[in-house]
C-alpha cells in the first residue's frame, strides 16, 4: 500500500509520486507519514523531507509551508522546495557568502528588517550545503560500494 505525494513550491511542482514513507520537518518537529495517515493540517519549518519508496529515498529542502496530510494524499504546500540533487553547490556556497557579508553590515547600520532577511538567507543556504554534504555523499558511497560488491540498485 502506498500514499500519493505532492511536493507543490510557489512557482512549480517539484515531485509528484506514490510512495511508502514520507517524513517531513513540522514547525513542532518530525512528522512520519504512512499510507492511511489520519488527516493533518501543520505548518512545515526549515527542514528536510524524506520521501521514502521501496529501498530508494529521496531528499528535498524545505524552507517552509504547509503539510495537508489524507489517508491516501500527502500535499506539501511550501514555500521553497528542491531535491537535493538540484543543488547548485557554487551557487549556494555564494549565496552564503553574500548572506554573512550582508548580515554583518546589516549588525552595524541596524536595520532589523535587512537583519532578519539576511539571517533567514544564511539559514537556508546553510540547510542546503548541509543537505548536498549529507544525502548526496552518503549516494555516491551507497553506488560505489553496491558497484564493487555486483549489486544492483
Amino acid at each position: 500500500m502506498t500514499i500519493r505525494c505532492e511536493i507543490v513550491s510557489q512557482d512549480r511542482l517539484v515531485y509528484e509520486e506514490d510512495v511508502d514513507m514520507v517524513v517531513v520537518p513540522g514547525s513542532s518537529g518530525e512528522m512520519g507519514i504512512l499510507p492511511r495517515h489520519a488527516p493533518v493540517l501543520a505548518t512545515l519549518g526549515l527542514g528536510v523531507i524524506r520521501v521514502r519508496k521501496g529501498a530508494e529515498e529521496e531528499v528535498f529542502t524545505v524552507t517552509g509551508g504547509l503539510v495537508e496530510v489524507q489517508p491516501d494524499i500527502v500535499t506539501i504546500l511550501a514555500d521553497a522546495a528542491e531535491s537535493v540533487d538540484e543543488i547548485d553547490i557554487g551557487r549556494a556556497e555564494e549565496a552564503r557568502k553574500r548572506a554573512q557579508e550582508m548580515l554583518t553590515d546589516a549588525k552595524t547600520g541596524g536595520d532589523l528588517d535587512t537583519y532578519l532577511a539576511m539571517e533567514a538567507a544564511l539559514r537556508r543556504s546553510n540547510l542546503r550545503l548541509d543537505v548536498v554534504q549529507r544525502f548526496r555523499s552518503g549516494r555516491s558511497r551507497m553506488s560505489s560500494r553496491s558497484e564493487d560488491s555486483g549489486e544492483s540498485r
